[in-house]
């Protein structure tokens, strides 16, 4: 924490260990995968709009339905086999998933 002025100045990892808990706590561990799962499945959503596809359209590449896009877009249902098919039907030869601070995603 740093002071500036009567303000308390807070890192995002400080707020995050006050709000959710430290590092290494079961509260912590399981927000962290919540918050990668959204990551990912916010980054099939973007290359997904990239590729002008609608739902129902990578649905038919994957071979679901368009109810079970929506869950993945939105975090839900996220396996490894899920995300290597859904970027692989979109044809990304090769996705950098950094869920560094700002949850930066490279597609290739």
């Amino acid at each position: 924490m740093e002071k500036i002025g009567n303000m308390e100045l807070f890192t995002h990892e400080e707020v995050l260990d006050r709000v959710v808990g430290e590092k290494g706590t079961s509260a912590r561990a399981e927000f962290d995968q919540r918050m990668d799962e959204f990551l990912i499945g916010d980054a099939i959503r973007h290359t997904r709009e990239a590729n002008h596809l609608t739902q129902e359209q990578l649905g038919e590449l994957m071979g679901v339905k368009r109810a079970q896009i929506s869950k993945i877009e939105s975090g839900k249902s996220i396996t490894y086999s899920t995300i290597v098919r859904a970027f692989k039907a979109m044809g990304v030869k090769t996705a950098s998933l950094d869920m560094g601070a700002m949850g930066k995603v490279a597609l290739w």
